[in-house]
């Protein structure tokens, strides 16, 4: 394709998660500041507060491995080579093992 749009592109990209970044911020900050002042009585916190506590939460909680949704993608690789292994028989029973779990699961409710 042609070069120019690859890069419009990506630069379009960026700007988005810079945006969509910068939206969140603010989002922290007025939650922050209109909802948790009230309640436990802490200081409000300004945008580069609500910045740094986006950051301190993502290290803490989710890492920096991988992206957002990594976990995921990997059990669906691990499912798909596991699932590719198995012949007929395997899968079936397979199957038949997942078809009794959601029964069993849909009585709960």
């Amino acid at each position: 394709m042609n070069r120019k749009f690859w890069i419009r592109k990506c630069i379009g990209f960026a700007l988005m998660g810079i945006a969509f970044a910068a939206l969140i911020s603010y989002v922290v900050m007025l939650l922050w500041n209109g909802v948790l002042v009230d309640v436990i009585s802490v200081k409000e916190i300004s945008y580069p507060q609500a910045v740094g506590i986006l950051v301190l939460s993502k290290i803490l909680f989710g890492g920096f491995k991988g992206g957002w949704g990594s976990r995921g993608r990997e059990w669906k690789q691990n499912m798909k080579e596991k699932w590719e292994k198995m012949n007929p028989e395997e899968r079936e029973k397979f199957k038949e093992e997942w078809r009794n779990k959601c029964k069993t699961w849909s009585k709960c409710d």
